[in-house]
């Protein structure tokens, strides 16, 4: 699925003093919805780490690959929203956010992990980074998607 199959959210966050990789993804949620999706139950690989409502985004510069699934070109940025997902009256509705995971393409400075840079910020909050491996907490799940220019979400599906 999107932007990491896991992002390992025990791991330390990284010191303050290290300036991100990637940046927060400001004003993200006016650019354009790729998709969603709702992780509810165990029998997805993804429950543990990634339970909840997932939106995902991707900035103007990927939006042409993103339509096409094809290549992105440097200075795309996907983001994949992840929010609790509460039941309310039998409905599933946005909860707290539980991290915002953000994919930066960036073909010079990221050549160990694909092109791709990789960032989480713990409940969405600029100041609390929680990738401290990008090449063991995301690529390595990633990897299986190098067809894909190692995305796993598609445009409208």
């Amino acid at each position: 699925m999107v932007l990491g199959a896991i992002i390992l959210l025990a791991g330390a966050a990284a010191s303050a003093a290290d300036p991100p990789a990637v940046k927060y993804p400001a004003g993200y949620r006016e650019w354009v919805h790729i998709t969603s999706m709702v992780v509810f139950s165990d029998k997805s690989p993804l429950f543990a780490a990634f339970s909840g409502l997932h939106h995902v985004y991707v900035n103007k510069v990927g939006l042409t690959a993103a339509k096409s699934h094809g290549t992105y070109p440097d200075g795309s940025v996907l983001v994949l929203d992840l929010l609790q997902a509460d039941e309310v009256e039998g409905t599933y509705r946005e909860g707290a956010r539980k991290l915002l995971a953000v994919m930066q393409k960036d073909s010079q400075r990221f050549k160990q992990t694909g092109g791709w840079g990789f960032e989480g910020f713990k409940d969405g909050t600029p100041g609390t980074r929680v990738v401290t491996d990008p090449a063991g907490q995301c690529f390595s799940c990633h990897q299986g998607q190098k067809d894909r220019d190692y995305v796993f979400s598609l445009f409208g599906k």
